[in-house]
């Protein structure tokens, strides 16, 4: 088992700066919701008051009832204190209701920010991030965060207006005694302030953890698969069980510092009523003071028992809150760069045209991907790129959508800048099938329509057909109602890929990228989708990426790439003629498989009316 990270309780600038603006922040999610945020802290307000007023009450019925002997003053006593009794309830039904209400909209509000947030940031953000450590942000330290700024913190500022009140309280019955029962307090809120200084960096680890062990369970389970296939459960568990051993080191050293400072809180409060019986019984008996004042002031010190038992939990509380916020604001608060540095202007009926001026490109700085490329593609033409894995293809097809900002040159879209475009007006001119295309857990027809929300079913019917996919899908017994399992996993790879394509078809782009669409399907499949994607490719500008020349032969233009670079471009015969690496991919692929299918065609020429 791992060790737990050290902290350092010290209390520098820097940190109280930091805490106070995430409180700052979390807090002003009550903003808008005033009334419901007077209601509830007006409550809380009375119901302290309310509890204030008990040893008072019990006071007058042991000083004018129990040492005069008049039962009538107990009686009144008893009804006073059913009276605020009920008062009590009443109150306490306010805070109750409305503390939980606002904890529970601060953290609608919270999810919805931050989901908001995770849509809008670019593709270089979610490159790097965790699924799981995102679900967790997104569950665990929102509840952490919800739970602070709603009943939390009115209870931690009922606490505090009950301390004050108790500590009021006493002076009044008698300055003396209060200040020696007293005494014990100032240790007690520096040792409350230091514990919350200690676990707060505490629950930052914790919670960072929690993240890393939702990412470790995403991932297999995403992949249950291959796991299986591999038979690799026994690595798997080891993985998780590596994680939760951490994530358990780290909450036992937690529970191992609470543990060592929680019994010194119950001491000090003790430690007052000792204090008070020692000096103020002898007083009593000497009648200096009442039996029922003395009375009165241990039972403020009682009552302040509860409270600092919980005062360390809502401090342990807010130092989660500050640390789980913390994490959600770092995600709410990363620029979206592409859309902070998008233009104004809107496509109209645009032709499709796309130009690359001296374009490169690298995810990382020492890393560069693309140097150097520049292309044209006039409207309508069908642009193929072809070369070894690691060549620069998806990128440039992820550049046309600006999934990523390029580093030099420019990319024309219509003869307009890209950058000078709205993103969703980009966007919505660009059709994207991918090699592995993604479906969502919902029905095939929700799926078709998922780029246009609008369309009718009978566009939706009209895409599929164009796409060979209707014959399929009326097929299921829900017909275009069937749910889909998660990422389509109840589809096969060629069901879902024909209906990627009436996905696409449906939103008529002028612009269409096909990433290896056809490199993962049987023979049959692949000529389904052949046909589909002659249809969808008809006046539009096309992108075609493939490692089968088969299936860009055709195109009006291939580039070749190689390490960033375009080293050949052309058409089929023009690139065949010059020798270079497309010459030696085809002849890898298909020039036997030509040879062959000429020599058979020459023996039977009635093949020619099959094909």
């Amino acid at each position: 088992m791992s060790t737990a990270p050290k902290t350092n309780p010290r209390l520098d600038i820097a940190y109280l700066r930091e805490n106070v603006a995430i409180y700052r922040r979390l807090l002003g999610y009550l903003r808008p919701y005033g009334r419901q945020v007077t209601l509830a802290y007006l409550s809380m307000i009375l119901a302290t008051l309310l509890n204030l007023l008990v040893p008072q009450i019990i006071k007058n019925a042991i000083d004018n009832g129990l040492a005069t002997g008049r039962p009538t003053a107990l009686f009144a006593a008893g009804g006073i204190i059913l009276g605020v009794a009920i008062a009590r309830a009443l109150v306490g039904y306010g805070q109750l209701f409305y503390g939980e209400w606002l904890t529970h909209r601060i953290a609608y509000d919270l999810r919805n920010a931050l989901y908001d947030s995770v849509q809008r940031l670019p593709f270089s953000f979610h490159d790097r991030s965790h699924t799981g450590d995102m679900m967790s942000r997104a569950t665990s330290d929102i509840q952490e965060s919800e739970r602070f700024a709603g009943v939390g913190l009115m209870d931690l500022l009922s606490v505090v207006m009950l301390v004050v009140g108790v500590v009021a309280a006493m002076l009044l019955e008698s300055a003396s005694l209060a200040l020696l029962a007293l005494a014990p307090v100032p240790v007690l809120l520096f040792a409350t302030v230091r514990f919350g200084a200690v676990v707060r960096p505490m629950f930052e680890h914790i919670q960072e953890q929690m993240g890393v062990l939702s990412s470790t369970m995403q991932e297999s389970m995403t992949g249950i698969r291959v796991v299986k296939a591999f038979a690799r459960e026994p690595h798997e568990l080891q993985r998780f069980d590596r994680e939760n051993d951490e994530w358990f080191a780290r909450r036992f050293h937690l529970i191992q510092t609470w543990a060592n400072n929680w019994p010194f809180f119950t001491f000090l409060v003790a430690f007052s009523i000792f204090l008070l019986l020692l000096f103020g019984g002898p007083r009593a008996l000497a009648g200096e003071i009442t039996v029922g004042s003395l009375f009165a002031m241990i039972s403020y010190v009682l009552m302040l028992a509860g409270p600092v038992q919980r005062l360390g939990f809502l401090v342990n509380l807010a130092a989660t809150a500050s640390a789980s916020a913390g994490r959600v604001f770092e995600i709410m608060d990363m620029p979206d760069e592409i859309e902070a540095q998008s233009g104004n202007k809107v496509l109209e009926n645009p032709k499709g045209e796309i130009v690359f001026e001296r374009v490169s490109f690298a995810y990382r700085d020492d890393q560069p991907i693309l140097q150097e490329i520049s292309f044209y593609a006039r409207p309508g033409q069908r642009v193929a790129l072809i070369g070894p894995t690691g060549s620069g293809k998806s990128t440039i097809t992820s550049l046309i959508p600006r999934f990523y900002d390029v580093k030099d040159g420019r990319i024309l879209f219509d003869g307009i800048d890209i950058r000078e475009l709205r993103l969703d007006s980009l966007r919505r001119h660009i059709g994207i099938v991918l090699q592995d295309p993604f479906l969502f857990s919902q029905s095939i027809a929700e799926n078709i329509a998922y780029g246009r929300p609008d369309a009718s079913l009978d566009e939706i019917v009209t895409a599929a057909k164009a796409a060979r996919a209707h014959d399929f899908i009326i097929n299921f017994p829900d017909g275009y109602d069937t749910r889909v399992g998660e990422r389509g996993v109840t589809l096969s790879g060629g069901q879902k890929q024909r209906i990627a394509i009436a996905r696409a078809l449906l939103t008529n782009p002028r612009i269409l990228i096909l990433d290896d669409s056809t490199s993962s399907v049987d023979t049959e499949t692949e000529y389904l989708i052949q046909q589909a994607l002659e249809v969808l490719m008809q006046g539009r500008t096309t992108f075609i990426i493939a490692q089968r020349l088969l299936t860009l032969k055709n195109a009006d233009y291939i580039l070749v790439l190689e390490n960033g670079r375009i080293i050949e471009r052309g058409t089929h015969h023009t690139l065949l003629a010059q020798n270079g690496l497309y010459r030696e991919i085809y002849d890898l692929q298909l020039k036997d498989q030509e040879t062959f299918t000429g020599q058979e065609r020459e023996a039977h020429p009635q093949l020619l009316t099959l094909h």
